[in-house]
């Protein structure tokens, strides 16, 4: 059987926690920043872990992780 291969744009974008679980940073949080408001801006900062229904996916994606 041959290695399976890592997708690299999937590598940099999530993590894995002590427990398995799979970490994604939230969306919205890169450009166009001045019209939204401090406290949305605050909510969509730090890591959140990703649905189970997307996490098999990403799981594929990460063979390694």
């Amino acid at each position: 059987m041959p290695k399976l291969k890592t997708r690299k744009a999937a590598a940099k974008r999530f993590e894995k926690t002590g427990s398995g679980k799979l970490r994604r940073r939230k969306a919205f949080k890169n450009h166009l920043l001045q019209h939204k408001s401090a406290t949305r801006k605050r909510r969509i900062t730090g890591l959140v872990v990703v649905n189970e229904r997307d996490a098999e996916n990403v799981q594929l994606m990460l063979p390694y992780l």
